[in-house]
């Protein structure tokens, strides 16, 4: 096999600027960095009005006559000089430079298509979750028909994890958020000599709205990840296929003990919450306020209904079940690989905060005239 020469350029001026061009104009004979820089750089060299002749060149292909073709300004020469076989590529490029790119006509209603494709997004979802729910309803049943044969385990696992782990941090934001409201209420009704109202605006914004809600923000973002990451790795490790494989369902084993964990854990954080929050109330209206603590438990009671405590925990019952099984849809639709993992786990976490917020705005539609 003939060794391949270095593509050359020469440069003459006797009768005006004539190119000669020689050695081998290939692919393998272009492709180092050196070689393809310096041909380059006397390409852009020659001038417009040059006479060209590329007789002397030992072979071309299509990436060599593609250097000359540029520098040419995708045009033949006035003066230009073949060896046989050479034309041909010049006349595929001289075709290809006639030849234009179809323009992309932008729709004019295409945000119509945008909000359609994100309508049927969301209906796909909705679907999903509905039969989520039906196959949860279907397990509970099975569950209560053989309770010694349910998940156990699995269910007091998921308390742990979501309910007692999660005291810490429930106690600490509502703590403060209790002083924090506290302070601000009690700045205000110093002004319209208010201040023994205080237990009731505390009580009645903390028991009944929230401290639910404190908890289930919080619940969503630390158990509601846990949940969507966990059932995600197991897609991803394949374990999902497994657990199918052997005959166990997704369902029983995994989706309804967390289901009924958080629906246990909820109420009991939600008091949590609440008794925190309140003495942390407590503590501020002393220092601001000069309120006993005696003074604030004793009048807590009439404050307060007792239908409130009722609605707060009905409300911590049902934003624990939706957590859990918004987490689980997200979880179960999560692809094999990593990016889909971490885009699931944040969706996940939004999702479920939205639709307890939403939740919440239905209980208080639903028991506007309860408890006051």
């Amino acid at each position: 096999m003939p060794i391949a020469q270095e593509p050359g350029l020469t440069f003459q001026s006797d009768q005006g600027s004539t190119v000669t061009a020689d050695g081998t104009w290939q692919v393998h004979a272009l492709a180092h960095r050196k070689v393809i820089k310096s041909i380059s750089a006397k390409l852009k060299e020659a001038s417009p009005d040059a006479q060209w002749d590329l007789s002397a060149i030992d072979s071309m292909d299509h990436i060599g006559a593609q250097l000359f073709w540029q520098a040419w300004d995708y045009k033949r020469p006035a003066s230009l000089k073949l060896a046989d076989g050479q034309d041909e590529f010049f006349k595929r490029l001289e075709t290809t430079g006639k030849l234009e790119m179809p323009r992309q006509r932008g729709l004019r209603m295409g945000w119509i298509t945008t909000l359609g494709g994100g309508v049927l997004h969301f209906l796909e979802h909705l679907q999903a979750f509905v039969q989520l729910i039906g196959q949860v309803v279907q397990d509970l049943w099975r569950f209560v028909a053989a309770p010694q044969r349910g998940p156990w385990k699995e269910i007091s696992a998921n308390i742990f994890h979501a309910g007692f782990q999660a005291l810490g941090i429930t106690a600490l934001v509502g703590f403060l958020i209790g002083v924090v409201l506290s302070y601000l209420s009690a700045q205000q009704l110093r002004n319209f000599g208010g201040d023994i109202y205080l237990v009731n605006l505390l009580g009645m914004s903390v028991i009944r709205e929230l401290g639910p809600l404190l908890a289930a923000i919080l619940v969503a973002g630390r158990s509601g990840s846990s949940i969507t990451a966990q059932l995600g790795v197991m897609r991803v490790t394949e374990e999902l296929d497994a657990m199918l494989v052997m005959g166990i369902s997704h369902g029983f084993r995994l989706v309804m003990p967390k289901v009924l964990a958080l629906a246990i854990s909820m109420p009991l954080l939600v008091i949590w919450t609440d008794t925190m929050a309140l003495i942390g109330g407590m503590v501020s209206a002393k220092l601001e306020l000069n309120l006993s603590a005696r003074y604030f438990i004793q009048k807590l009671p009439d404050a307060v209904p007792l239908a409130n405590y009722m609605i707060g925990l009905g409300k911590g019952a049902v934003f624990g079940m939706l957590i859990a099984l918004v987490s689980c849809h997200f979880g179960l639709r999560i692809q094999p690989n990593t990016e889909s993992l971490g885009r699931g786990t944040t969706t996940s976490v939004v999702t479920a905060i939205t639709v307890v917020i939403l939740a919440d705005a239905v209980f208080a539609i639903v028991f506007n005239g309860v408890g006051f």
